[in-house]
């Protein structure tokens, strides 16, 4: 296997690293002890490139590294047009460019970085809600601004393509609320009340809060990566370059979907849940079908089930908002994208929990619940 680099003298005593054959990436590993072996000797003055058939971005990489580290820049000769635009994405004023290491901070350092992240990211927040604000009432000053048209596939794809994984986590639930209320009822005589524990813990708490559990991992995660992979490929530029507001092109069709599709996602979470629990309830207790379904009509009021479906579509217009939100302010590329849709799918978890909690409190002063 031929030499990748050789170190030549001139007659005036000057050193001259001559490269030659194809420099891919595959040899960026042997290009490297090469170098390193005959940088050691001491400093080159010319970079002879005209042995160089064709050189990839790793090995031009490799190349300005080791000269970086050998010294003052050489002079580079000889090098085809090709291989000359290569090692100009590396050189920088006729020098080879290292990146320089990233520094660690200290950990006041990272403090005020991450309060300045977190200041930036409710600036973000709160100007996304502005501008969804503006948008709203031109788009109700305007209803044919709106792509309604769009409704239809996100109730689709989020709602109807949804709904098996929703009905398997809800009777999921069912069955685990079953049988955890039987086992304790059971040691105090209180069968007949399972079917009240089930269907009033399902459609107060449960089923809307995993049914937007679900619905956040599921549609939100993919709305934030959509609308990220749009905007980092100026797609959502060329929206607003034409002229169409892109809150109204693609917030609002997916914000009326969720609000839409949430609530009745919740309402077949109820249904499949409370089956589940009497399915438990008939296998375990002496408890018939019948008279579990009428426990739970007793037990079961319309503010129920009407406030299950409410905090459902709250939640929808949250996971909606986050997550397209998060969308249009990525940044950077595919990573940018990946980090959006992460914190997304994080704040919209938080978000969730803490809307469920305000709920709560709220449904127990005003006497709801």
């Amino acid at each position: 296997m031929s030499s990748l680099a050789e170190i030549l003298q001139t007659p005036q005593g000057e050193r001259v690293l001559r490269l030659h054959g194809v420099l891919a990436l595959d040899d960026a590993s042997r290009l490297r002890a090469e170098l390193t072996a005959a940088l050691d000797e001491g400093p080159v003055g010319v970079l002879d490139l005209g042995g160089v058939e064709r050189m990839e971005g790793a090995a031009a990489s490799v190349l300005a590294d080791a000269l970086c580290a050998s010294g003052d820049p050489p002079r580079v000769e000889g090098a085809a047009e090709d291989v000359a635009s290569i090692v100009a994405l590396y050189w920088r004023d006729g020098a080879p460019e290292r990146q320089e290491p990233r520094r660690r901070h200290g950990f006041i350092a990272e403090v005020g970085e991450s309060t300045l992240e977190l200041i930036a990211r409710l600036r973000d927040m709160l100007s996304f809600v502005g501008q969804l604000s503006g948008a709203l009432l031109a788009g109700l000053r305007r209803p044919a601004s709106i792509e309604w048209g769009a409704v239809g596939r996100q109730v689709e794809r989020h709602g109807a393509d949804g709904l098996p994984i929703v009905c398997v986590i809800g009777s999921l639930m069912g069955l685990i609320t079953a049988f955890q209320a039987a086992i304790q009822l059971q040691k105090f005589g209180a069968d007949a009340f399972v079917a009240d524990l089930v269907s009033l813990s399902l459609t107060r708490e449960l089923a809307p809060l995993m049914t937007a559990i679900v619905v956040a991992g599921r549609s939100g995660a993919a709305i934030a990566a959509e609308i990220g992979t749009m905007k980092v490929s100026e797609e959502v530029d060329a929206l607003r370059t034409l002229g169409i507001c892109p809150h109204r092109f693609l917030v609002f069709p997916r914000m009326l979907a969720l609000l839409l599709v949430l609530p009745l996602l919740t309402l077949a979470g109820d249904l499949v849940g409370i089956l589940s629990g009497a399915l438990v309830a008939t296998s375990t207790l002496e408890i018939g079908l019948r008279k579990f379904l009428m426990s739970t009509q007793e037990a079961l009021v319309p503010a129920d089930i009407l406030g299950g479906m409410l905090k459902a579509s709250v939640f929808g217009v949250f996971i909606a908002g986050i997550a397209c939100e998060r969308g249009l302010a990525a940044r950077g590329g595919a990573e940018g994208v990946g980090r959006s849709t992460t914190s997304a799918v994080v704040s919209m978890l938080f978000w969730l929990v803490l809307l469920d909690a305000l709920f709560a409190v709220f449904f127990n002063i005003w006497g709801i619940y």
